[in-house]
């Protein structure tokens, strides 16, 4: 076997603690993956070293508590392979490297792409889900809100559903802004008693969100049954307070 000339390479050169502190600078995390193809060195030494995860790690630190690695890429069979440590090491890579490449894209404060459809509607379309994605609460000098049909039982849940900006978001805050009707005697804000937030993904992966309207044909009971939710939020009541009033 022919031997590698390593002599114009920095990281055969400099000390390990140079080298760590070059690649440990460079602004993407994906830019490790390119960096780790470029040699069997230059790979071995950003693996051993967890380069990618600690760029991952420093640029979305929110995930650092809630990655669980173990379902993100198949087990590593101990029992069958040699050099274990590394194994591991270089499965680090490989899902740090996935979500450094699938989180990168979302360069954004607003992580919702599409109001998909609501469980039901008072007057549609002038008070549908798709005003909710409006910042503020008129839109061309127009009242911008949604408004439910209304429940005879107040127990019974009303349901919004979104589709994310991609596959893969990094959701660090939620806003919830309720309608503060501005036409009407003493501006009355119309807010439900509490929220609570599901995420997830279809269960079949070959059926669209878009297959959903928007209109109260949809039964929104049946969504358990249509969906993964991979997170289920706690039950957070809503303040019947606006904020946004001048105090002087």
């Amino acid at each position: 076997m022919p031997k590698v000339d390593n002599s114009g390479d920095f990281i055969f050169w400099f000390a390990e603690e140079i080298s760590m502190k070059i690649l440990t600078n460079l602004d993407d995390p994906s830019d490790v993956v390119r960096v780790s193809s470029v040699s069997k060195l230059w790979r071995q030494f950003v693996i051993e070293h967890d380069i990618c995860k600690q760029l991952c790690l420093k640029k979305f630190p929110e995930i650092s508590g809630a990655v669980e690695l173990n379902n993100l890429i198949e087990p590593v069979d101990i029992g069958l392979r040699n050099g274990t440590e590394f194994e591991l090491l270089k499965r680090n890579h490989k899902i740090f490297s996935f979500l450094a490449k699938a989180l990168s894209p979302v360069i954004t404060n607003d992580c919702l792409s599409t109001a998909i459809s609501a469980s039901s509607t008072d007057n549609y379309p002038t008070e549908s889900i798709v005003h909710t994605l409006q910042p503020g609460d008129r839109n061309q000098n127009v009242a911008s809100y949604w408004s439910s049909s209304g429940q005879h039982e107040p127990s019974v849940p009303e349901t919004l559903l979104y589709e994310l900006v991609t596959k893969m978001c990094l959701v660090s805050e939620i806003h919830v802004q309720p309608f503060q009707a501005y036409f009407q005697h003493r501006y009355p804000i119309y807010s439900c008693k509490a929220v609570r937030f599901k995420m997830g993904h279809l269960r079949n992966l070959g059926e669209s969100d878009t297959d959903f309207s928007d209109n109260e044909s949809e039964d929104h009971t049946l969504l358990d049954d249509r969906f993964v939710w991979t997170y289920i939020s706690p039950e957070f009541p809503m303040v019947q307070v606006c904020f946004n009033t001048l105090i002087i």
